[in-house]
């Protein structure tokens, strides 16, 4: 069994950036942030493919969220820049077994998930 907190989430403006962090028990091929904002599904954001460092974007978060690694320390980051009211929502890190198809993010395809962690932007 794998556990995965978050931590970093808040309250922040317009135009401004936030660094979540989820830390995790055990090592996974596949990890990834989802969002959820209220009334609406859950919906992928950023994937990292641990063993080759590659990370994968939806259109609505390229060039604007970053995600990253430190496996001395094992957490996944996702740094959040130009934060827009359309961001707010809780996050979630959800991890598991990597496959081909593995960034369609489809929730059902991720084993782990953690608590989540609030953001919220306002205008």
């Amino acid at each position: 069994q794998v556990q995965l907190v978050e931590s970093g989430g808040g309250s922040v403006q317009a135009g401004g950036s936030l660094t979540l962090s989820c830390v995790y028990s055990a090592v996974t091929s596949g990890i990834a942030w989802f969002r959820q904002a209220p009334g609406a599904e859950r919906e992928g954001v950023a994937g990292l493919h641990r063993a080759t460092g590659r990370t994968h974007y939806v259109e609505s978060a390229e060039g604007r969220f970053t995600i990253s690694q430190d496996e001395a320390t094992n957490t996944v980051y996702l740094r959040m820049n130009s934060l827009r009211p359309e961001d707010t929502a809780m996050y979630y890190c959800a991890a598991g077994p990597y496959f081909s198809l593995m960034w369609s993010f489809v929730p059902q395809d991720f084993r782990y998930w953690g608590q989540g962690t609030q953001v919220t932007v306002s205008s």
